[in-house]
């Protein structure tokens, strides 16, 4: 891992913290960029919606997810 060195407004971080559970500064800023990994990818996804990338169904997408063939 890296080490990095940041100023961040400390009542935004305990209130993250207290919102989500967090133990610590490491965990709250770990979960925070997890989660805003997974948020733009999401937004990705969504704008790829209907471009013709897979030509399934809603219902063979749906069979897909719950067969867990990932």
């Amino acid at each position: 891992m890296k080490r990095l060195s940041v100023t961040v407004d400390p009542e935004l971080i305990e209130e993250a913290m207290s919102v989500g559970g967090a133990k610590t500064k490491r965990d709250v800023i770990e979960t925070a960029l997890r989660e805003f990994v997974r948020n733009r990818a999401r937004a990705k996804l969504r704008e790829m919606a209907g471009a013709g990338l897979v030509a399934w169904t809603e219902e063979e997408l749906a069979r897909w997810r719950e067969s867990g063939e990932r």
